[in-house]
């Protein structure tokens, strides 16, 4: 086996009938083992309004080991911060991804909070998944003439383990996606078929902030810098926009991660949303990943099942969350968890090659798609 292969396991949740919290959409989780083993999903939960909530659920698995359903379990957050409010009283803790950090040994969670300023990236702290404590908004420093605490920003992980910097140093990593203004994909689609990329801005990026052991106090953490981009569209299936997806997880050709990406529909109909967005694979250098190993050429998981077809946003799968299944003793399996237009939540399994398939898309500098 040399390639890189979705197989669908099925849908895991969908809107529980008479639930107010949940009545326009469950989707986008993060996916993660607790200090007891067990498999916790942490799904965006949206009400009435787009008012979206963190939630708390339990995989259940069938005697085959594959994940077969949830046991909901509450709230994990919900908005209340003013970084997560609008003054019309709506507001969101939207579409989580949370990594075991090994140097803090705490679980932090990364999660888009939207208030009257837009999408930012705010963290969470925990020991045991059922208690949070908010840390506050992501700080960055300035990059070029480029203010990213001034940008929207959106889809961020952290590594769980410290990064070397591009000075050398280890630091914790993030992953995030700013949305610059003119970069979203309901803007650039009226673009060009053949339009010249701003490299800096229509990017996934990868930043660093240094890392303090001896405490977990918010001032701990101090601002993301040492910006470097990371990966830009090249690709037709992701003509539009790219964005990181699944935390990234260690395996035997580098860190993966599952990543989305946005193009136009051939033959979007009358009434439907025009974009697609699909699913590929990254792997990053274990040892310096600002280096692209490989990049899928093709998605490894599109839209096609009606309930990927139809939701609040049509045509959209969104790899979120990823599950290493060495419980059942086969380390280079993943489930990946991801939303379904924007409504409900599928698992697809993937198992990684023993080699990196050939021929794998590179960012290119002068990259035009």
């Amino acid at each position: 086996m040399s390639e890189f292969k979705l197989r669908r396991l099925g849908m895991m949740m969908e809107p529980e009938p008479g639930n107010p919290q949940e009545i326009e959409g469950v989707l986008n989780p993060a996916a993660v083992r607790g200090p007891d083993g067990e498999l916790y999903l942490f799904p965006r939960l949206v009400a009435k309004g787009n008012f979206s909530r963190i939630g708390i659920a339990r995989v259940r698995f069938n005697a085959a080991g594959d994940p077969a359903g949830v046991e909901r379990l509450g709230i994990a957050l919900e908005p209340e911060a003013d970084y997560e409010l609008r003054p019309n009283g709506g507001g969101g803790c939207e579409d989580p991804r949370i990594t075991f950090v090994g140097p803090l040994k705490r679980y932090l969670m990364t999660y888009a909070a939207f208030s009257a300023q837009g999408p930012r990236i705010a963290m969470a702290i925990s020991e045991d998944l059922f208690h949070w404590r908010r840390i506050g908004l992501a700080r960055f420093g300035p990059y070029q003439g480029i203010e990213f605490d001034d940008v929207d920003d959106k889809d961020a992980s952290l590594f769980p383990v410290a990064i070397p910097n591009p000075s050398g140093h280890p630091e914790m990593a993030l992953l995030h996606r700013p949305l610059f203004p003119g970069t979203r994909p309901e803007e650039t689609a009226t673009g060009p078929a053949l339009r010249d990329l701003d490299l800096n801005r229509e990017s996934i990026w990868i930043s660093y902030c240094p890392m303090v052991l001896d405490g977990c106090e918010p001032h701990c953490f101090g601002k993301f810098t040492s910006h470097h981009r990371l990966a830009t569209p090249v690709s037709p299936w992701e003509r539009l926009k790219i964005g990181a997806g699944t935390p990234p997880v260690l395996t035997r050709h580098g860190w993966l991660i599952v990543y989305h990406g946005v193009s136009e529909m051939e033959q979007a109909s009358k009434g439907t949303h025009p974009l697609r967005y699909s699913a590929g694979v990254m792997v990053l250098s274990k040892e310096h990943p600002q280096i692209i190993r490989y990049r899928s050429t093709e998605p490894v998981l599109t839209p096609s099942l009606p309930q990927e077809r139809d939701g609040t946003v049509a045509n959209v799968v969104f790899p979120t969350g990823i599950d290493r299944r060495e419980d059942i003793g086969s380390p280079d399996r993943f489930d990946i968890y991801y939303g379904m237009a924007d409504s409900r939540i599928g698992v697809a399994r993937l198992d990684v090659p023993e080699l990196l398939p050939p021929g794998g898309v590179a960012d290119s500098p002068e990259a035009k798609v």
